[in-house]
């Protein structure tokens, strides 16, 4: 496959699954906002976001002191914002575009009528947005465009390059969210009590992860469960081992004579979750571990695109 090709289908992927990260960082955000709290609290809750996506700076710049409503139209509609669901929605839509030929019909409509629908939302004042509609909105469109993938896409290479963007993607979206979120609430910002199950139900609903803790451990939520079952479980769908195990398989599927040693990186990374203990997480500390795998993330991603793909400007 052409690079030019393999690397538009990569990016069409991640912008597309950036997107939906955002809206359910936002979408969780937004929630914790409406239970009853102090300015301060809720102000750190939308610092918080900015920083799982590396926006704080660029969002005080402009705007100075953290407003929710501002942080919403940042991070949801600003045209100026180059990751913003807008301009993520967009840039999917730009590199879909370039690649048609590729995809199939069925792909490149929902992807281009998803971007349509977005600028027409985006259009609309921000107080006449429906907050948790939206949110559902961009996580449906997304669902939407993966379902389409599996369901109509030939299972070669262009399958396998927008599967590897994919799973990187949200590899790093759920360790940015996980290392944020667990130590805004674990530092004790909350009332405690049925205001902690809440805030924590909220973290694990902005993964889809609710009912799956409640299957599983059919107790009370403690941070160390819900980071076992956002890292180490192969069987939560956004967990970090399952996303390198997806980045591991496509790496191997897509392999030419430069990947070797990309390939042993992610390789090495799949099986440190694989036979992972908590425990030992814990010990060495959690930041610390989050830290590190989102630097051996961006690692993969800078060597994927020495490997196989064009030089990025994102």
């Amino acid at each position: 496959m052409l690079s030019r090709t393999a690397d538009q289908l990569y990016w069409m992927a991640r912008y597309i699954e950036r997107a939906e990260n955002i809206a359910r960082l936002l979408d969780v955000t937004w929630q914790m906002s409406l239970v009853p709290q102090t300015t301060d609290v809720a102000n750190r809750s939308w610092l918080a976001a900015l920083n799982c996506n590396g926006m704080a700076q660029a969002y005080l710049d402009r705007h100075g002191a953290v407003d929710g409503a501002k942080v919403l139209h940042f991070l949801a509609f600003d045209e100026l914002n180059a990751s913003s669901i807008y301009n993520c929605l967009r840039a999917a839509r730009e590199n879909a575009h370039a690649v048609r030929g590729t995809l199939t019909q069925e792909m490149w409509e929902t992807v281009n009528s998803t971007w349509l629908e977005m600028a027409q939302r985006a259009a609309r004042p921000l107080s006449e947005v429906d907050h948790g509609e939206f949110f559902e909105w961009v996580k449906r469109r997304s669902s939407l465009s993966r379902g389409v993938t599996f369901g109509t896409m030939l299972h070669d290479e262009a399958f396998h390059f927008i599967r590897l963007g994919t799973h990187l993607e949200r590899a790093d979206n759920t360790a940015r969210l996980l290392d944020v979120k667990y130590h805004l609430l674990a530092a004790g910002l909350t009332s405690g009590g049925a205001g902690d199950y809440y805030q924590w139900g909220a973290l694990l609903r902005s993964v889809s992860a609710f009912e799956i803790y409640r299957r599983v451990y059919r107790d009370v939520m403690t941070p160390t469960r819900v980071a076992e079952l956002l890292i180490l479980r192969d069987d939560m769908p956004r967990s970090l081992r399952t996303c390198l195990e997806a980045v591991d398989a496509a790496l191997n599927k897509i392999a030419n004579r430069h990947s070797a040693e990309t390939i042993r990186r992610a390789g090495q990374l799949h099986a440190e979750l694989r036979y992972g203990r908590i425990e030992d997480i814990f010990a060495d500390g959690l930041h610390h571990f989050l830290t590190r795998f989102t630097e051996r993330i961006s690692d993969l991603g800078n060597r994927i695109g020495q490997d196989f793909l064009l030089p990025s400007l994102l």
